[in-house]
């Protein structure tokens, strides 16, 4: 850095414009940054703390970009809870709450704050570390995989109308239950028939198996809540990420194919296992 972290710190602070916030925790954090907690951490230089932290994303009196980290998560949530709810809340952490202030953002921020300069990133009088910046979506990778993820999560109604039943393999049959269907249009509109007995979502269950005797790093398996009585569930692993409801199928993205979501009926075995993985997932507290 060019001078203290103390200085990166007191530059961001410093008329500090807040224009949105994420919290990072082990049940809750921006899965382009990692696979689990963990690694989401390590992205951005910090310890996993147990309690996790909250980020806040904003402008300095120059435009600038930063990411101010502080350790207070339950002033984050109350801000993110309240502006889903379409109220007006001031997110002004105190800044002996501050942990560190990164240049840049790891996400995109479609707004900025008015009457400063443009967006932009610090230069390196103020800071020579380089800026986060949020993934390209031009491209294909483990980042997009698991955003493609969290779409279909966000909007499960809307990917599960899609899937025909009719074209799981029925119990009895010569394919493999929980073989995957025909692949639902992706984060990229693309579709392509996926072939019974198809080797990566096989790859897929086996992983997610292990994971029921061999508890994975922290995150790594999230629980949320879904209508009635069913979870949302989350799991990822190296170069997959899978999204289910405990009732019903589970949907399956993975870094070799890009932009292709394929589709897991539940058959005599996804069920039971998508019970044991919401047993020992992360759920926010």
């Amino acid at each position: 850095m060019a001078g203290t972290d103390e200085d990166a710190v007191a530059a961001a602070d410093d008329a500090l414009y807040v224009l949105t916030a994420v919290l990072l925790t082990p049940a809750k954090f921006p899965s382009v940054l990692g696979d689990d907690y963990p690694e989401a951490c390590a992205a951005l230089g910090l310890a996993p703390l147990a309690d996790g932290y909250g980020l806040v994303l904003g402008q300095d009196g120059d435009g600038a970009r930063w990411t101010v980290v502080i350790d207070d998560v339950s002033l984050v949530a109350v801000a993110i809870a309240s502006w889903d709810c379409g109220m007006e809340y001031e997110l002004s952490p105190d800044e002996r709450t501050v942990v560190a202030a990164l240049p840049g953002w790891p996400l995109a921020v479609a707004v900025a704050a008015p009457d400063v300069p443009a967006p932009h990133d610090p230069g390196p009088e103020a800071d020579d570390r380089p800026p986060l910046t949020p993934p390209d979506t031009s491209a294909w990778g483990p980042a997009q995989r698991r955003l493609g993820a969290d779409e279909i999560a966000l909007q499960w109604a809307t990917w599960r109308e899609q899937v025909d039943d009719a074209a799981f393999p029925q119990p009895g049959t010569a394919a493999t239950p929980g073989d995957g269907g025909e692949a639902a249009d992706g984060p990229d509109g693309a579709g392509e028939n996926g072939p019974a007995g198809h080797s990566g979502i096989r790859r897929v269950l086996a992983e997610a198996r292990t994971y029921i005797d061999t508890p994975p790093p922290l995150g790594r398996v999230r629980s949320s809540f879904a209508p009635g009585d069913a979870r949302t569930l989350r799991a990822d692993g190296p170069g997959w990420s899978l999204v289910a409801r405990t009732d019903d199928i589970a949907f399956v993205l993975l870094d070799e194919e890009p932009g292709e979501v394929l589709p897991v009926g539940r058959g005599p075995e996804l069920p039971g296992l998508l019970a044991a993985l919401d047993k020992m997932a992360v759920r926010p507290s």
